[in-house]
């Protein structure tokens, strides 16, 4: 009977001396792989076993590109004053709050100048923590201005979009933001400078209609989710079965409105290359010495 009954012979520990494991060193991706975070990071946050893209945000996304991870960052203090005086079950300054405390950010999209292989470049990258990189009026006034530096200093201009699409607390004036990224896009062209638009998961909604599809080379990460409504919206607003993939970045490269997919470990020398194209400059390798 000793063998069902605990002893005081046996090991015991006692429930607040358990040690759990650390939260972050693993990571389990949606197809079920473990992977050590470590791993993760040097493998630019693809899982080597599935070649699953995770969702990162711009940090990662600077270090990605920028050299040495250099760089100086463009109108850091920028942030949504709520115009609308926009309030449901908590107002949207109180909702900006938090999220600015959660994510460290201080709105859904941070831009920055630096150099990527030698020569400087200006980008603007989203981040989907920030109310689901919705697109307010920060977001159109901060890339407004990364625009506007690329025209001062005459270089490219990289934008990577991860957004849910406008931001509802904003209403029309989170649509006017289409307008005006896009105007200011229409100056960029005129002066012949390169405008790379990297579109990664998810890119949906206003993002999308706007400044994500305007590029002189528009690329994706694979297996990125790219459209303006959802999948179940514009089944029922066409009545029609979807096709297989629809709205995958692999879909939309067949059907023409990307240029090319690149695997993220890929992402620094494809860029370059096609600037180097555009440019009609001589081709620059990354240095791995």
């Amino acid at each position: 009977m000793a063998w069902f009954k605990r002893t005081a012979k046996g090991i015991r520990t006692n429930t607040e001396d358990k040690k759990d494991t650390p939260e972050g060193l693993w990571h389990k991706t949606p197809t079920g792989k473990i992977i050590d975070k470590e791993e993760l990071e040097k493998n630019f946050y693809v899982s080597p076993e599935d070649d699953f893209h995770l969702r990162i945000g711009s940090e990662e996304y600077f270090k990605i590109i920028f050299d040495d991870d250099d760089y100086v960052e463009l109108d850091k203090k920028v942030s949504s004053k709520d115009p609308l005086n926009f309030f449901d079950n908590k107002s949207y300054k109180q909702r900006n709050k938090d999220a600015q405390k959660k994510t460290g950010l201080k709105d859904s999209v941070r831009t920055a100048i630096g150099k990527s292989i030698g020569r400087e470049i200006v980008i603007a990258c989203m981040d989907f923590n920030f109310i689901g990189g919705s697109m307010g009026s920060v977001v159109g006034e901060k890339i407004s201005r990364a625009i506007d530096k690329s025209i001062e200093k005459k270089i490219p201009l990289l934008i990577i979009s991860k957004s849910g699409g406008a931001r509802m607390m904003e209403g029309a004036i989170s649509l006017m933001q289409m307008a005006k990224t896009s105007a200011k896009l229409a100056q960029l062209s005129k002066f012949k400078i390169p405008y790379i638009s990297l579109c990664t998961d998810p890119t949906t909604g206003g993002t999308t209609a706007s400044f994500a599809m305007l590029g002189d080379i528009n690329i994706s990460e694979p297996g990125a989710l790219i459209g303006f409504a959802g999948p179940r919206v514009v089944k029922d607003t066409t009545g029609q079965d979807l096709p297989k993939g629809f709205q995958t970045s692999e879909f939309l490269l067949e059907h023409g409105f990307l240029d090319f997919i690149t695997h993220r470990t890929k992402l620094k020398e494809k860029i370059n290359l096609y600037l180097d194209l555009i440019l009609n400059k001589p081709i620059r390798k990354i240095d791995n010495t």
